[in-house]
Order: structure tokens, then sequence, then C-alpha cells
């Protein structure tokens, strides 16, 4: 996307800013620079301003309220949406989340998250595009122009070099300025150029000494110096630690309250003369602003008057993960060019195995999390569209080896009592997750009433057998299942460094317990508050746990054999477990958890028939590669991703993913594996080598390359045209059926230049659609910056001129066409 112009303050919204600013005293300006909550900002009635509300909307806009009362469409995981390449698509994607913020409330999103795949250990990594900056600032851009055409503000996030979880809160980045500029820093040029962001996240982290919501180079020099930034920055959450730090810093908003380093703390810096005055005015103008923009101050017209015609948010994220499907393997079969796609008409009987495709991972957790009114499994998918006798299903092998909040077969609520045991408020939960914080309660509760929660309903087992409970959180306890208290007692806090692990607490087994397959049982919960324990904000937080038997995993593996063996086609559903990878960690390895190579391995050995349909936000080894007919990559689907894949699967749909990331053979092949810092830093010591430039540095041949995906038909590259400022690619649908086709452009310099530089990079790329038979061309732009780089010594960019080739490809590792270009 070229770069467009910041456009300047509407002429009304200049205006009611500065009358609205005129009224205000220094204690009420330094409030509006403080959450009130967890979630929102105060409103100021004097000023005709209202409350302005913020909200997690990576996949979904869960609101302010933990609760599956008002429910909300997940979509599949980040990752997925940048294995689509398509900005339009993300864009459409943006409109759908304003819908939804616009339905509950909500005015601003905190994503998108632009951080890069810098290593395949990063936790976060499913909630992330990319590991190359062109991509992630295409795809961000896309969702930023998206989500601010309905109305709704964004928070590109997280500003900058967040790119993994261990001492997030603390660790110092240390990050050379090119790879800085040319890696780390250029999705956020990228979207704050061309989407215009309302808003900006600053990261927990240090980068270069200076920690991230201080940092005056990187917030005030470079975002609003360099780039124009006009928007506002808000911390992470509980991110800010020094008043005068983080206002001459560029900070303009600390989150959460009521408790931050601004509001009565800033109003007593500014009389105490530690910062100006004048400082807090110009933050205070920009969140004025937004709030002129999102239609909160009297005065000031919307930015946005008429939202985009409304979307359906189920068919959309059904779309978006039929699209983001990776088919990485597809070998021919017995009887079959190809494993994929399945004949409807003749694909005789599916032996459906694995536990994830009865209990769907579909989205990554942490921030990410969000209730949906249903969500579609493997299992449920297939099941709708194959008859019963065509469909058989094992597990096969359980990855969860650990305690996890009470699911399915719970149904559930919360009891909310006094100090004198009178109920004073209800809520029916999702699971056996209990998180309110701050206003965050149940209607007619309020913290200084509370004195205690009960989660309390029945279970009905699925498994006969010995079921394990369970409690997380801080605090005293009492579960009892049955009519049988299980454990009575307090979980003292622990010394987790992250203060969300801490205020957590860690999962502890209780009592073990046989129940019998399809008989209810009763359970409870009750959880005293401790009202001495230190929390940056009032909160409840605490989950009821829940594991089924545990079968013998050699028994589980040889039901699945014979399933298979009975099977025309055995599909096995292999994924992680928010466990290995979720937000708050990084991975300690790429392995699959449990027995679930074994598995592939003895269904495979069984039925040479075998297609793998790997669950995975990042990427996981698959040892049994060669050894199978087809895998296809899910990621996190979102809600719809049970009915995609059948569509998928049948061939309704073609998978129309390429790999966003390079997937290492093993962990080890990987060119960053470094995550844990050492006496509080970790270097970037790899420099720009990141991703598929490190492999190629390295000479290692990944399992699969960066740009990778297989579709359903096939495509001749017949003619490249390349000239400064853009290449033309004419391709030709050779295969039997209508298809897309993702047109990569690579650029590789000339050797032996004076300047180190990687051995290729992605310059562009556009999705093209032809029946078969038919052509298709694209047009793509390649800016000036794909050609500069950052000179460290004259702190500006460089425009490096000379030949250089053009690859037209489908993949990293598949150039159709090469041409040169005098530059």
């Amino acid at each position: 996307m070229a770069d467009t112009p910041a456009p300047a303050p509407a002429p009304d919204h200049a205006e009611a800013v500065e009358t609205a600013l005129g009224k205000l005293g220094l204690d009420a300006k330094a409030a509006l620079l403080a959450g009130q909550d967890m979630w929102s900002l105060p409103a100021l009635p004097e000023i005709g301003l209202a409350s302005l509300v913020m909200s997690d909307g990576p996949v979904g806009v869960r609101g302010t309220r933990w609760s599956a009362d008002d429910p909300s469409i997940a979509l599949p995981s980040p990752t997925a949406l940048a294995a689509a390449w398509d900005p339009a698509l993300a864009r459409r994607t943006g409109r759908l989340l304003a819908q939804e913020a616009r339905r509950k409330g909500v005015h601003v999103l905190l994503a998108p998250t632009v951080n890069l795949h810098r290593s395949p250990l990063g936790g976060r990594h499913f909630e992330c595009y990319s590991e190359d900056p062109y991509l992630t600032g295409e795809i961000g851009t896309g969702y930023v122009l998206g989500v601010q055409d309905g109305g709704v503000g964004t928070t590109v996030k997280h500003f900058t070099g967040n790119d993994a979880e261990t001492d997030r809160f603390t660790v110092d980045n240390l990050i050379a300025p090119r790879p800085l500029r040319e890696l780390y820093l250029a999705p956020f040029e990228a979207i704050v150029r061309n989407a215009h962001p309302w808003g900006i996240m600053a990261a927990y982290n240090q980068v270069n000494g200076s920690t991230m919501t201080e940092h005056r180079y990187l917030q005030n020099a470079v975002l609003r110096g360099e780039w124009g930034f006009d928007g506002f920055i808000v911390s992470d959450w509980l991110a800010a630690r020094s008043t005068a730090g983080a206002l001459t810093g560029g900070l303009d908003v600390a989150m959460p309250g009521p408790r931050t380093v601004y509001g009565e703390a800033l109003a007593a810096a500014v009389r105490d003369g530690l910062v100006q005055e004048s400082d807090v005015d110009t933050a205070v103008r920009r969140v004025l602003l937004l709030a002129a923009r999102a239609g909160l101050l009297d005065g000031a017209e919307p930015a946005v008057t008429e939202p985009p015609a409304r979307i359906d948010g189920q068919a959309l994220a059904r779309e978006i993960a039929h699209r983001s499907f990776v088919l990485l393997r597809n070998t021919a079969v017995p009887g079959r060019a190809a494993a994929l796609p399945l004949d409807p008409a003749r694909t005789g009987r599916i032996a459906l195995i694995g536990a994830a495709a009865r209990d769907a991972r579909v989205l990554g957790g942490g921030s990410a999390t969000v209730f949906p009114e249903r969500v579609v499994s493997p299992l449920a998918g297939l099941a709708a569209v194959l008859p019963p006798a065509d469909l058989t299903y094992a597990v096969g092998a359980d990855p969860h080896d650990e305690l996890g909040p009470a699911g399915t077969g719970f149904t559930l609520t919360a009891i909310c009592r006094d100090r004198a045991g009178r109920t004073i408020g209800e809520a029916t939960l999702p699971g056996g997750h209990v998180q309110w914080i701050s206003a965050d309660l149940p209607a007619g509760v309020t913290h200084e009433t509370l004195h205690s929660v009960e989660i309390r309903g029945r279970y009905i087992p699925r498994e006969s057998g010995e079921h394990t409970f369970g409690t997380r959180g801080i605090g005293a306890f009492r579960l009892t299942v049955g009519d049988r208290v299980l454990w009575d007692g307090a979980q003292p806090m622990g010394d987790e460094s992250d203060p969300f692990g801490a205020f957590f607490g860690a999962p502890r087994e209780r009592a073990r317990v046989p129940l019998t397959r399809g008989e209810p049982t009763t359970v409870s919960l009750r959880h005293v508050i401790d009202s001495t324990v230190g929390t940056p904000m009032p909160a409840v937080v605490f989950s009821l746990l829940h594991a089924e038997p545990r079968r013998d995993a050699d028994e589980l593996i040889a039901e699945a054999v014979e399933a298979a063996r009975a099977a025309d086609t055995a599909v096995v559903v292999v994924a992680t477990t928010e466990s290995v990878e979720s937000e708050g960690f990084d991975r300690a390895g790429l392995s699959l958890p449990g027995r679930q190579n074994d598995l592939v391995r003895a269904v495979a050995a069984a039925n040479p028939d075998t297609v793998v349909v790997v669950n995975a936000g990042s990427p996981v080894e698959l040892p049994w590669r060669e050894e199978v007919a087809a895998i296809l990559l899910t990621w996190f689907p979102g809600q719809e991703g049970g009915a995609a894949l059948a569509d998928v699967l049948l061939g309704a749909r073609e998978p129309g993913g390429r790999l966003p990331t390079t997937w290492p053979a093993a962990l080890d092949d990987a060119p960053v594996t470094r995550v844990v810092p050492s006496d509080g830093a970790l270097p970037y010591s790899e420099g720009l080598f990141i991703g598929y430039r490190g492999y190629d540095r390295a000479g290692t041949v990944p399992a699969y390359p960066f740009g990778h995906g297989l579709g359903y038909t096939t495509w001749a590259y017949e003619s490249l045209e390349a000239r400064p400022g853009a290449v033309r690619v004419r391709v030709r649908n050779t295969g039997s059926r209508t298809g897309r086709e993702t047109v990569q452009i690579y650029l590789a310099p000339a050797p032996g230049g004076p300047h180190e530089r990687p051995l290729r990079w992605l310059a562009g790329f556009a999705s093209v659609e032809a029946a078969p038979g038919e052509t298709a061309e694209a047009e793509i732009v390649l800016s000036r910056r794909a050609f500069e780089i950052w000179d460290e010594s004259g702190h500006s960019w460089e425009f490096v001129p000379g030949p250089y080739e053009v690859h037209a490809a489908h993949a990293l590792d598949d150039a159709r066409l090469t041409t040169t270009l005098e530059v």
C-alpha cells in the first residue's frame, strides 16, 4: 500500500478539543489520562465528554465483562489471518470487529499485535502475524483500516520489541539500529503511514536501556516526529512505572485504574514542579482527539457517521478459516492422484482421530480469549455433512497433561454472598474460571460488599473413571463434589515474576473422584475473598479445575489404529495445548505434547491414506511428515473451524493459505532459539537474520519454507515485467478447478556489495483468481523502501542502487520467473 498523508484533525475536532481543554482544571486533566477501572477512561460531563471504553480485540471483541452472556464472534488467530496474504480480507475482518465493538459499546480495540516471529519459541507467536515485516505491515494496515472504517479506534501493539514473553515486564531487548528499523519498527511505520491508527500501545519491555512507556526517542522522536503519528499512546496493562518518566517519554494514558502513575500522582507531580502542565495538556489533547473521532465529545462530529454495511460474522469466520488453511503436503494415494480433496461421492469411511477433533482448540487464550456463541469442532463439522455410517471417531492420544478450567459437561453459576451469607448476586459462567476485575461484577455486587463467591452447578461425565479436581487462585477455598468435601484450605501467593501469574496463582490438584459416565453429580467451589492481598486493582480471579480420567496411552493408540485399518481414509487431528502455547510464557520446545507423534506414526503405518490436521498457532515439529499422505495446517481456526475443515477436506473450498512464517524441521534449525534473558538483557545478536533471512544465511533447509502452500489446482507463470516502482505478472490456471494463487515477489541484490544484506526479501505480493484455463494478471507495487537500508552512521534511510534480481514465486523456494531490474 502506498504511503498516504496523515489527515489533519477536522476543523470541528480541533476547535472542540481546544474548547474542552480550556474548561478543565489540573485534577480533571490528570484524571482523564488514567484508567478509572480495568477498561475505561472517566467521563467528564462538564465538557460533554463520555467515558471511553477499550477492549481486547485480536480475534473478537470480548467487551468489559468476562462472561458468555453476551457472546463474541471468535475469528481465526492473527497468524491465520496473515496466512491468507490478503490485506483486503484483513480489512473486512476489521470492519466485522468494529461492528462487534459498536454492539458492545466499545470505542477502542487493543489490537492488532504486529511484533514479529523472531523465534518459533515466542509464546504469543499465534497473536502476531508473521516473521516478515513487510507482510506484517500490509496485513496490519488492512486490519486497522477496517476497524477504523467502522468508527472504532485501534492500538497497534506492542511498541516495540515485545517478541517473547519471558520476563516481559523487565527484559531489556538490545537491538542494533539497523535491525530495529528494518525489522521491528517497520510494521509500525507502515501502519502509521498508511492506515493512520488512532492509537499505539507501549510495551512492557525495555529497548536498549529505556522502558518503552518512557522511551523518548522511539515514542516522541521516531513515532511522532519522523512518522507523523497524531494519535494517543496507551500503556500495556500495568506497564507504566514512573509518572514523570512516562509523561516526558510520550505516554498519554496509563492503564488500568484506578491506581496508576497518572491521575492524582500526575497532578501532584505538576504541583511539585516535577513535570510541566503544558505536557499534561499535550497528552489531554490527544485523548480528546480520540474521543472526538469516536463520537464521544460534544461539538465534534465522529470520524465515521455511517458505519459500513453489516457483515455476517459466522460466514466471515468460516471464510477466513478456508483462506488461512495451509496445505503443506498432498501426495498420491492408492486410487487417487492426491490425498486431498476427498470426493464426497466416493469418500467411503473416514476414521477421525485425536482429542482435538472432539475438543477443538480455536483460539490461543490470554488477551485473545473471547466466548463465542458456538464452536464447531472437526468432529461436529464432518458429522454435519457425512452420513453417520461413514464417520467413526477415536481419541487416539490426549495431549492434555495438566488440569484446566472446568468445561465440557459442566453447567455452572457463580453465587455472590456478603459477610452475613446473604446472596447479593449471581452470574452464569462460560466455564470454571471467574475473572472479575474492577467494575466487571454481577449486577448488584460491589467489591466492598462481596465476601465470598461459590462456583456451583452440576457435571455430567462423558467418561467413567477417576476424575481429577483442583483449584487455581489465591486465598481460602472449599471444594465439594457430590456430598464429599475434597479440600478445605488456603493457597498463598507464589513468587512468580510476572504479576499476572502471581495474581492468578498456579494450578493445584486437590483430589481424585471416581465418577460414572452419564451420571450427574453436583460440584461446588467456595472462595472467600482476601481483601488483604495487595493487587493493583480490585479483582476476583480463581478457577475450578478438572481433568478427565487418564486412559492407558497404548490402549488409546491401539484403538485408533483399529479404526484407521477399518476406514478408507484416516484423518488425525494433532494440537498444542494452553500449557505449552499461550500468553505469559515462552515455549520450551516445538514437540507436540503427549503421545501425538506416536499416534500419527501408528495410524500412518496402518493406513497409507492418512491426512494429518495440525491445530497449532505456531510451528511444531512434524517428524512423521514424509510418512503421511497429506498435512493440513489449520492454526487456531476460530469458532467455525470445524465447518471450514469439512469444506476443505471434502473439496467444497480450496485451502488458500501460504506460510507467513518458516516451518522448521527441528528447533535446532531455527535461526533464533534464545528467548531467555541473561542478567536482565536479551541481545538480538542475530541482527537482520531472523526467519527465512536466517535460514538463507545459514544454508539450512526448513521443513516448509516461507510462503509455501499448496492448493487444489496448478498454476503456470507466463510472464514477468519489472520496472522501477512496479511488477506485472501473468499466471494461468492449468488445473481442473477454479482457484486462487498468491503471487510473491522477492528481491535479491547483486552479490558482493558494500552492505551486509539478506540473500533475498519479500517486496510485494498479490492474490489472483482464475477459472481452469484462464489467465490473471497481478500488478504489484515495489516501494522505494524495498531498495533501502538503514544507515547507522547517518541515522537515515539510504537508497542502494544497482541491479536486483526480481523473482516471481509461488513460495520462497519456488521462483517461477526471474528478471533483472536496474535501479
